[in-house]
């Protein structure tokens, strides 16, 4: 084979390698980001995960695993760790778990175990992180709470849940998003003072969607 041969068959060689690779990685990177929003009814009920899927764009798939009435702590009557959506949630293996949770922990009853609320939470948190997806972690402080008739009480947020979330945040290197403080003086962003309406659901997913 002459120098000249020699040398087209391996340029030939190498442009099937490159090509190659680049159809395997593109095939990998042409797969949907998936996006777990993991929550409570306000995750479960409102357009947030909606937004939040319009907002990325379709190269994310935006999934919601709300769970109505779902709290970080375990010795409730309805922990999220114990709910069926929280492992079809790990089913799901995700890229992307926003947690938005809190909200339900605030409620004077459940509060009374607040002295347990991070180890709860990093619990939920490793638990998510030993997936093997190996996904990026959000922890959102939840939104603020008004006038309700749910027993849902904003100074019990401001004490203790929005400083364990930030702390298990910092301790764990996650990223924190603030939705309470966009939202703080908007009430009539609310429907009945916890959930939110289009307006506020839309705030919280431009909140989340600055993580991304």
């Amino acid at each position: 084979m002459t120098g000249r041969k020699c040398f087209v068959v391996c340029v030939a060689i190498l442009l099937v390698s490159v090509v190659s690779t680049a159809l395997f990685f593109g095939a990998f990177r042409g797969r949907s980001i998936r996006v777990a929003c993991v929550g409570d009814s306000i995750t479960e009920l409102s357009t947030y995960p909606t937004d939040l899927q319009e907002l990325l764009g379709s190269n994310y798939y935006v999934r919601e695993f709300g769970v109505a009435g779902a709290t970080v702590l375990s010795d409730t009557y309805m922990p999220y760790i114990g709910q069926h959506r929280f492992h079809a949630s790990k089913d799901f293996l995700p890229d992307f778990v926003v947690f938005l949770l809190g909200t339900n922990d605030a409620r004077v009853d459940n509060y009374q175990s607040i002295a347990n609320f991070v180890d709860d939470y990093k619990l939920l948190v490793n638990v998510m992180k030993e997936l093997e997806s190996n996904p990026r972690i959000i922890l959102v402080v939840p939104p603020p709470l008004f006038e309700n008739d749910l027993n849902l009480r904003n100074e019990n947020l401001l004490e203790g849940i929005i400083p364990g979330i930030e702390q298990v945040a910092d301790e764990l290197g996650l990223t924190l998003v603030d939705a309470y403080a966009p939202l703080a003086g908007c009430p009539e962003c609310f429907v009945d003072g916890v959930h939110p309406n289009y307006d506020g659901a839309a705030i919280i997913a431009g909140e989340v969607y600055k993580a991304f």
